[in-house]
């Protein structure tokens, strides 16, 4: 069986009450900013098999951005909980934010490796086109070179450009 949605003001009811927030984002993303008292506990870690650990069987809240990865992982999160009841944060923390309740955030960590590869994928794509029409058409190959990486990335599941992305000086923020 699937677990509800909770609205972020029922959620934080229920918070009060001592249910457990379990934010499946990347580690990353928790860091940049998370709702207070949630643990980290990201959506790999639930698929790679591991439980979450609850011994005093609290009930159970998981959300992630947007409420879209909880959503299509709604079983595997209910099952990672063990027999307690189970709650998805409808609209995830991007709800929470709308209804105005408090977030941690550190701005100094560097955004998601995925937010970087979007804003770097598009800009060397408009680059590639915008050069591409003023300067010499052979530059349209950029935008081609980008999207093929993309797709590539899509299919295989491995991204070059995130990959290097990881290595880079503002990436490597201590914990």
């Amino acid at each position: 069986m699937s677990p509800e949605s909770v609205a972020p003001e029922n959620a934080k009811t229920l918070i009060e009450q001592g249910a457990l927030l379990i934010d499946i984002r990347d580690t990353s993303e928790y860091r940049r900013e998370h709702i207070p008292g949630a643990r980290s506990f990201p959506l790999a870690a639930i698929q790679a098999g591991q439980e979450i650990d609850n011994p005093e069987g609290r009930p159970v809240i998981f959300h992630c951005l947007s409420g879209g990865r909880t959503a299509q992982n709604a079983r595997a999160l209910a099952a990672a909980a063990g027999p307690v009841p189970v709650w998805i944060l409808a609209g995830g923390i991007n709800a929470w934010k709308r209804a105005s309740l408090p977030v941690a955030e550190d701005r100094k960590q560097p955004l998601p490796i995925m937010r970087q590869v979007q804003i770097a994928a598009g800009t060397l794509i408009l680059t590639g086109v915008i050069l591409g029409y003023s300067i010499d058409s052979r530059l349209f190959l950029l935008a081609g070179f980008t999207g093929a990486g993309l797709l590539f990335a899509g299919v295989s599941g491995i991204c070059g450009m995130a990959n290097l992305l990881s290595k880079m000086p503002w990436n490597r923020v201590s914990k």
